[in-house]
């Protein structure tokens, strides 16, 4: 059984039944819609993404995904940048490449320079997992996941902040207060306060190349499902109770569907639905030591999905044809009531599409903390068409001093989820699936030899 058809539960079952063959039966359960927190809504018949937008370019499982599926990436659609912080703009891209290096050293001195070398050390190194993953390697832990592939400095990045880690390489603190902060900002709607590995994970994909799915992202999570055959059931799972048969663990998943109430038993769970207080009322039974509720909390987050025209006067542009930005970042300045805004394309874009002028009505995509009210809406907008308001609780609510939670619940049972406490996004779910399919695998057939190895770069060496 796979609890929740998002990124993580069809990338699993996708998974399981490449390790366990076409034999493997997968029932995943889903309350919602299939894709999760990769979702549309609809404006004038076309439709936009209203969750997980972008992919970064070194993502190797989406990119598989998609090959594997017969997808094709969108068409990018060029837009410059600019951070605001309430009041002016801090840093404005332009269309020269060479200006807006010199931009940044002007303002930043070479921190810029430094916090690349900084991200790269460690995109390097998060890269051999998939090393790894193709020769079988598995990990019970995310302390030995990240021990392995960057030592203890890489458990230390989910103890420490961003904003320490940065300092400490010799990045500028107003670089931070200004860069950094919009960054983190508009993808995980936090502080610098956030963990350095996420951080870091968050920073390479605001510098590198991004990509979308042509038709909407989600169209992975049904593709897959589509593709290993899963028996997707329309139904709430409510908890999971232990049962034994011939010395071997049985497990009973608890459900409510549209009929009421069910259950079925399983030889192996994967609960991919996040497991805190403040998100599910899931109850575990039999389980000795009980299995507890994990500490933490996840992030509201509120996208809103706006058809109207720009007010561009409060961003310093009283003529509207003159404002030159496509998405637009902000500094963590107290009176700021959003958290980045974008002018979207739709997911379906043709050869001749444009993107609307500044002076036009437009679709934009605002990320705030809180639904905006209508002083608000007002404040960004001159006047709109239509607001559709989708609220997420998208990220864990990241503070340094926590432990990770566990990958193993118990023999067969596997939480997915607690990836997102090390960094969350859709490649960081799918390098999970991976590695919990493979953990599944190698503990069923008890080939321990491919589970938590030491010094793994060695031994992959050795066998290449």
């Amino acid at each position: 059984a796979v609890v929740g058809a998002g990124i993580g539960g069809s990338a699993v079952a996708y998974f399981l039944q490449q390790h366990f063959g076409p034999q493997v039966q997968l029932d995943v359960f889903e309350k919602g819609h299939v894709g999760g927190r990769l979702a549309t809504v609809t404006v004038n018949k076309q439709q936009y993404e209203s969750g997980g937008a972008s992919i970064h370019s070194l993502n190797l499982h989406m990119q598989d995904f998609v090959k594997v599926l017969g997808l094709k990436h969108r068409r990018e659609v060029a837009g410059k940048s600019a951070i605001f912080s309430g009041e002016h703009f801090v840093l404005e891209e332009t269309d020269w490449y060479l200006l807006n290096l010199f931009r940044l050293w002007w303002h930043y001195g070479i921190s810029f320079l430094r916090l690349q070398m900084w991200v790269e050390e460690v995109m390097e190194k998060f890269m051999r997992i998939y090393k790894y993953q193709a020769y079988g390697y598995a990990f019970s832990s995310l302390e030995e996941l990240l021990r392995s592939l960057g030592g203890e400095a890489f458990v230390n990045m989910t103890q420490r902040s961003v904003a320490e880690s940065l300092l400490e390489v010799g990045v500028t603190q107003r670089f931070v207060d200004d860069v950094i902060a919009a960054v983190l900002r508009s993808s995980y709607g936090q502080s610098v306060l956030v963990p350095a590995f996420a951080g870091a994970m968050s920073l390479a994909g605001a510098q590198g190349s991004t990509w979308a799915v042509e038709g909407g992202n989600k169209l992975v999570c049904s593709g897959l499902l589509k593709l290993t055959k899963a028996n997707v059931i329309p139904a709430r799972v409510t908890g999971v109770s232990l049962h034994s048969s011939e010395g071997r663990a049985l497990y009973q998943v608890h459900y409510e569907d549209g009929e009421g109430q069910g259950s079925g038993f399983y030889d192996m769970v994967v609960l991919t639905a996040p497991l805190h207080p403040s998100k599910s009322n899931f109850t575990f039974q039999n389980f000795e030591p009980p299995i507890s509720d994990f500490p933490g909390a996840f992030q509201p987050s509120v996208t809103s999905v706006v058809h109207g025209y720009l007010n561009s006067s409060y961003f310093g542009f009283p003529d509207p044809k003159l404002f030159p930005f496509a998405s637009i970042l902000t500094t963590d300045t107290p009176n700021l009531f959003f958290n980045a805004m974008d002018n979207i394309c739709p997911v379906n874009i043709s050869s001749a599409f444009r993107r609307k002028q500044p002076q036009e009505a437009a679709v934009w995509r605002v990320l705030s903390q809180q639904p905006l009210d209508k002083q608000q809406l007002k404040t960004l907008f001159r006047s709109y068409y239509s607001v559709q308001v989708t609220e997420w609780q998208a990220y864990p609510h990241y503070d340094a001093a926590k432990s990770l939670p566990p990958i193993v619940l118990h023999d067969n049972l596997f939480y997915l989820s607690s990836v997102e406490w090390v960094a969350s996004s859709m490649e960081m779910v799918a390098v999970a699936a991976k590695n919990v399919a493979l953990l599944a695998y190698n503990r069923w057939y008890q080939d321990l030899e491919k589970i938590d190895q030491k010094d793994l770069m060695h031994k992959v060496k050795t066998e290449l």
